[in-house]
This record gives C-alpha cells, sequence and structure tokens, in this order.
C-alpha cells in the first residue's frame, strides 16, 4: 500500500449498537475503494472484518478490526481510509472507547428502522468526551418499516441542535432509489446494479416545495458559525457550495456540527457520497494536537512527521499463528525500517519491526509509516492498550489526546479447570485474555478458594470462556461465584475446652477456658490473657491464640469464618510433663468451639453500596427492583446530563446477576457502580437458607 501524506490520512472509528449494520458498512466502503473484489456478508461469514472464529459463528463483531484502503476523492486526491470497526454489544464498549480514542472522526451509525438505542447515546457521550467529532449514518434506508425522517427528530431530540441532515432518502412504494442531497439541491440515484457511484440529476417538482425548506434550515445551521457567511446569507446572497463544505467542515472539526448522512450498505445506496465527505469534511490527524509531559511540565506538539516518532498502543491480540500483534497510532514522527523505542510505562526497550497495515485478518506490508497513520507491529514483548512508545532517552508521557480506562466490572464468573493439566495454564491463559481486553479482570479468592473471572456482561464472559479452550487449549466449567458469608456472635459465653490424649510415653494435655464477646463490626478480632496464677505457664499462652485464630478461620456452625470477637483467655490446668503447645492449641479450638455454640451466634452478609444511573422516566422501576432486592435506599441525585443517581445499600448477595437485570429493566439505558460497605446480620429465614447450602457444601 502506498505511504499517503498525513493530511489525506482519514481514521475513523464505526460505532454505533449491535445490529445497526457497521461492520456492513465498512464492508461497503472498502467495495466502493476497490480494497475488496466482492461485497462480503456478515450473515454469511464473508465480511472482511468480521473474520475471527467467534465473530462467524456468533455473526457478532467481537473485536476492534482494522479495515484500510486508499480510494480516489477527487478534488481531494487519493486519501487512506483507516477504518476501525468497533463492537456494538454494550460488553464491548471499552474497545469502541479504545477505537475512539485513535480516530480523528466517529461515524456513529444508527439503524433507519430501530433509531436511536442506548448504545448509541453510549457512544456519542464517549465521542463527546474524548472530544471526537461526529459524523451519524441512518443506515438500512431501503428496508422495510425505515423511518429515517423520524430517526432524524430522534437524533435531534437526543443530541441537540447541531444535528445538521445532509440528505434525506429519495423514492417511493417501489422502494428507495437513492439520497436528495440537501446541501448540493440536487438527487443522487443508484442504479441497483451493484455498483457504488451514484447519479446526480435535478430534484424532482413534487419535491421542491418539501426540500427548500430544509435545505435553507441547513445552510442556516452550517453558516451561523462564520460571522462572514452568516452576515452574507442574511443579506440574501447565495452561499456556494464550496463554501458550505469548507464552512461544515469547520464546524464539524470543532465539534458543533454533526451532519446526518443517509445509506443502505447492503443496496450500496449513498456509500460513494459517503466515502467523499470523510474525505473532504473529515479532520486531518494534523487537526490533532499532542499534549505531552515532559519533566513534570506540559508541552504542546504539533503532529509532524519530521519529529521523532511517537507511538499510542491501541489494542493487541494474540494470533495463535503469528503470535502478538499491537494495534498503534502514530502521534506524531515517523517510522522508516526498524527502530527500537521505549514503553514510557515499563520502561522497556520495544523494537518496531515491520509496521503493516490490515484489510481484517489480511497484512498489507508497509514502508515509511507517517504522522497519524493507524498500523499493526508484530511481536512487541510488553505493550498493553494505552501505552507510549517514545524514542530512547527522551521518554514522555501523553497527556492529550487522552485515552480511556475501562469502567469497573459488573458481572463475574467462577472458572474450574476440568483438569490438571487445565489447572497449570489456566492463570497465564487468563491473564493473557485480560490483556487484550483490559475490560476483563481475573482474581484467585482466597476466602471462597475461586478463580473469578469479571467483566462487563454475559456475552463478554461467555466468550471469553471459548476463547480459553479454542486459543490457549484451556478447558474450563463456569459456576457461580460464591458469597463470602462470615459468621459472628451476639452475646457473651464462657466454655472450657480439655485436650487429653495418652498413646504411651509422654501424653497430650490441656485445658483451656475461654470467655468469648462481640466487638464493634469491622474489628476483626481481639485476644486478652487474664490467666492468673499459672493455671496456663506463659510459654502456652500463644498457642491457645494459635487454636482460637484456626478455629475462627475454619467457621462457625454454617461452616463460614468468623469475625467481630473478643477471646479472653480466663483459666485453665496444664501437666508438668504431658502439656506442649499442641495441646493447648487444641484445647483452645475445642474451648472456642464450645463457646461460639452458646454465644447466640449469627450469620454475616456483606452490603455494596450500589449506584445506579438511570433515565429519570425509569427511576421507578429501578427503585422498585432494588427494594425486592432487600435494598435500602438512601437518596438519589441529578447527574450532569440530567439523569437520576440511586444510591443504596444492597446485600451483595442479590447482586450476582444484576448487570444482566438492569440491562433488561432499562433497555440498557441503566449503569451501575457497586462497592463493598460492610457486614451485616442475614435475616432469619435467609440465614437457614444459606445454612442449609453451607452444610451441603
Amino acid at each position: 500500500m502506498d505511504q499517503v501524506p498525513s493530511e489525506r490520512i482519514r481514521n475513523v472509528a464505526v460505532v454505533g449498537g449491535h445490529g445497526v449494520g457497521k461492520t456492513s458498512l465498512v464492508e461497503a466502503l472498502l467495495f466502493h475503494a476497490g480494497a475488496v473484489p466482492r461485497l462480503g456478508r456478515v450473515d454469511d461469514g464473508t465480511s472482511t472484518c468480521d473474520h475471527d472464529p467467534d465473530e462467524i459463528s456468533h455473526h457478532l463483531s467481537v473485536d476492534l478490526t482494522l479495515a484500510a484502503c486508499t480510494f480516489d476523492a477527487g478534488a481531494a486526491g487519493t486519501c487512506k481510509l483507516n477504518l476501525l470497526d468497533a463492537p456494538g454489544e454494550a460488553d464491548f464498549a471499552y474497545q469502541a472507547a479504545c477505537a475512539l480514542a485513535a480516530c480523528d472522526l466517529a461515524l456513529v451509525v444508527v439503524s433507519a428502522t430501530a433509531g436511536v438505542d442506548a448504545r448509541t447515546e453510549d457512544v456519542v457521550e464517549a465521542a463527546a468526551a474524548l472530544g471526537v467529532p461526529r459524523f451519524f449514518v441512518v443506515n438500512g434506508i431501503d428496508r422495510d418499516r425505515a423511518d429515517a425522517e423520524a430517526v432524524l427528530t430522534q437524533l435531534r431530540d437526543r443530541f441537540g441542535a447541531g444535528i445538521a441532515p445532509l440528505e434525506l432518502p429519495l423514492g417511493g412504494p417501489a422502494g428507495v432509489t437513492g439520497v436528495i442531497d440537501l446541501l448540493g439541491d440536487n438527487v443522487v440515484t443508484y442504479p441497483g446494479d451493484g455498483t457504488t457511484r451514484g447519479t446526480p440529476g435535478p430534484i424532482p417538482t413534487e419535491l421542491v416545495a418539501a426540500e427548500s425548506p430544509v435545505h435553507d434550515a441547513l445552510v442556516e445551521g452550517i453558516v451561523v458559525g462564520d460571522d462572514g457567511l452568516m452576515e452574507r446569507y442574511l443579506e440574501g446572497d447565495t452561499i456556494g457550495f464550496d463554501e458550505l463544505e469548507r464552512s461544515l467542515a469547520g464546524g464539524v472539526a470543532t465539534g458543533a456540527v454533526f451532519p446526518v448522512v443517509c445509506t443502505s450498505a447492503t443496496s450500496l445506496i449513498g456509500i460513494d457520497r459517503l466515502a467523499t465527505f470523510i474525505a473532504e469534511v473529515g479532520p486531518s490527524p494534523l487537526a490533532r494536537s499532542v499534549t505531552v509531559s515532559a519533566g513534570g511540565d506540559a508541552v504542546g506538539v504539533a503532529p509532524s512527521p519530521a519529529d521523532e516518532p511517537l507511538l499510542r498502543v491501541v489494542a493487541t491480540r494474540t494470533d495463535p499463528y503469528v503470535g502478538r500483534a499491537t494495534l498503534c497510532r502514530v502521534l506524531t514522527g515517523s517510522l522508516t525500517g526498524d527502530r527500537t523505542l521505549v514503553n514510557v510505562r515499563t520502561r522497556a526497550d520495544e523494537r518496531v519491526h515491520a509496521p503493516e497495515s490490515r484489510l481484517g485478518a489480511a497484512s498489507i506490508p508497509l514502508g515509511t509509516v507517517t504522522t497519524g497513520d493507524i498500523v499493526v507491529v508484530p511481536k512487541l514483548s510488553g505493550a498493553l492498550p494505552g501505552d507510549v512508545l517514545a524514542p530512547k532517552g527522551s521518554p514522555v508521557e501523553v497527556i492529550e489526546p487522552a485515552f480511556p480506562a475501562p469502567d469497573p466490572p459488573v458481572l463475574a464468573t467462577a472458572i474450574v479447570p476440568r483438569t490438571s493439566s487445565d489447572d497449570d495454564k489456566l492463570m497465564g491463559a487468563l491473564h493473557r485474555l485480560c490483556e487484550e481486553d483490559p475490560s476483563l479482570t481475573v482474581s484467585r479468592v482466597d476466602e471462597t478458594h475461586q478463580s473469578v473471572l469479571a467483566g462487563a456482561g454475559e456475552i463478554q464472559l461467555a466468550l471469553a470462556v471459548d476463547r480459553l479452550a479454542r486459543r490457549f487449549g484451556v478447558t474450563v466449567d463456569r459456576e457461580d461465584v460464591r458469597i463470602p458469608y462470615r459468621e459472628t456472635v451476639t452475646t457473651e459465653a464462657t466454655a472450657e475446652g480439655r485436650h487429653k490424649k495418652q498413646t504411651g510415653g509422654h501424653g497430650q494435655f490441656g485445658v483451656a477456658t475461654l470467655r468469648i464477646a462481640p466487638l464493634p463490626r469491622g474489628e476483626g478480632f481481639a485476644f486478652v490473657d487474664e490467666v492468673v496464677g499459672g493455671a496456663i505457664p506463659r510459654q502456652f499462652i500463644p498457642a491457645v491464640r494459635k487454636g482460637v485464630e484456626e478455629a475462627m478461620s475454619a467457621g462457625g456452625q454454617d461452616g463460614y469464618p468468623v469475625v467481630d470477637v473478643s477471646v479472653a483467655c480466663v483459666d485453665g490446668k496444664h501437666h508438668p510433663v504431658d502439656s506442649s503447645e499442641q495441646s493447648f492449641a487444641q484445647a483452645g479450638a475445642l474451648a472456642f468451639k464450645a463457646a461460639f455454640a452458646e454465644a447466640q451466634p449469627v450469620l454475616l452478609e456483606p452490603i455494596s453500596m450500589v449506584e445506579v444511573t438511570v433515565p429519570a422516566e425509569l427511576q421507578g422501576d429501578v427503585l422498585g427492583d432494588l427494594s425486592a432486592r432487600r435494598g435500602r435506599v438512601l437518596g438519589t441525585d441529578v447527574d450532569e446530563r440530567g439523569r437520576q443517581v440511586v444510591r443504596a445499600h444492597v446485600p451483595t448477595a442479590e447482586l450476582a446477576r444484576y448487570a444482566v437485570d438492569l440491562r433488561a429493566i432499562t433497555g440498557g439505558r441503566g449503569r451501575f457502580r457497586a462497592e463493598h460497605a460492610r457486614y451485616e446480620p442475614v435475616p432469619p429465614a435467609v440465614a437457614a437458607r444459606h445454612g442449609a447450602s453451607a452444610a451441603q457444601r
């Protein structure tokens, strides 16, 4: 692939909800550019971007995929498109955020039939937070029940006055045949024979009256940000197409104007115009400045091919055949041949060898890589998403553009290896999966003796388990994550523990009398020596304490660890020959168990502090659901977007599937965070149920 100048590179993140046609739209753009000889289909498993076996079998984009091509953009010359096809499922929202962070323009794809959904709102919010300009693409305008005008109304209602429709569908009862070009004041029709080139023509007479006010509103929306053009427009001057396009490009770059175009990725309607809009109106990489920190001082760097190279890692993948492949954006500078850079996070050297472009699964060798390009670098050893690769001797931290951090995981599953061989390889394979997708986390919970994989949703976790087997040869089963219940006492009790054993020769003898009492919640454990008169020699007191601690760890009546207990050793007996540390450890454990049974023990459950964010109209449904989960609402607030923020204390056991349930209750518009708050006694009915389950373990 020939390198084009930085100003003619267009880095585009294709984002939106699941099923809106993002991958098909990328396929159509590649076909229009001549990068693929035929139009692949997601349903057939032949699309360029969905090439992973998981994606083909599930008809679902799972990975962030680069599809690069060059095409003739007319007056704009030969342009290079770096299209990042991002998954649409909410489970993979972090990958969409990484795509936005790497690109200069977001194509937000919206279904012409389903309209604006929760994922549309999410990706627009993420793009706005990262300062990425947006195009909206209303896709599937030729489908049954498509209503592009209704979708435009939704876009205006949700995202404000900056929405600027550049096109409307053209067609009637026989079907959509093209688009009405509101900017050029004409129509473009398509032959429907598998070609992407439309034919311009005059607006039909019967549509002039309806199109004219929409055209005027579009022109007003474009010139309002340019005082000179606005003055000429108000004076009745006709603003030319080229001037409107330049003003539109300025509005797009500043995030004041959000153009809307209409397409059908399967029928190839509007694809040529979309490619031209991207080339002529989309920002170039040189428009995105870089702010770095060197020695503690923030310094602005204008991207330039003449500078030393500075790379940002966007994503990593492990291919079973070619090894590790790392997707990077060149923030500034150029790469030619081999180059050793420094990973600013790890301070380790990384050899940047043979960078390449990608067309889905196909590798395209590159010679010189210039500022703003997005490339794949093979065999980087330790680079992770967000890392910066800088020249040796001058490592810098990149402040802007910012790179997103994954949200905390909200759904977890326990992983159980099937064989000892799987057990040996499990943690290494899990950590490699988490390197590829940092929104996944893995932990070993000593209290419940489980390996726990946590992420954003059920689909993500299920695919991660599949990939453990397919990529790393590790087969596992899933089980519910056990809740770390605990036990404590509610009153004071005293008991004696006697350990006596005679086996010939020296025997074992130890007697300890313990008094136990409850401690305030969260205090843990306290041990007091109140023995007087040498009933227990001082050297054996630590052994009594050790026995108590072992008994507490082994669990109370229900088998859960005991906490928040004060233990006083008040009396005992010893034998000058047969007493030993082991004897008093056993006596201490026996005394504690006897006293615990008399001290009215209770089961404690973990309580989480939950913060749920939902649209105001859904607050009642969420409050009712939290109440059904034994939650106690602490209060509500309103965030900067007018959404309700509900704070509540909820038993952790009731949150195991809350991520899935909240998504169903709110249509994907609800979000929550949870963190451990404290332990509280379990209600008697619930405690009886958990006691039975503990006895079965």
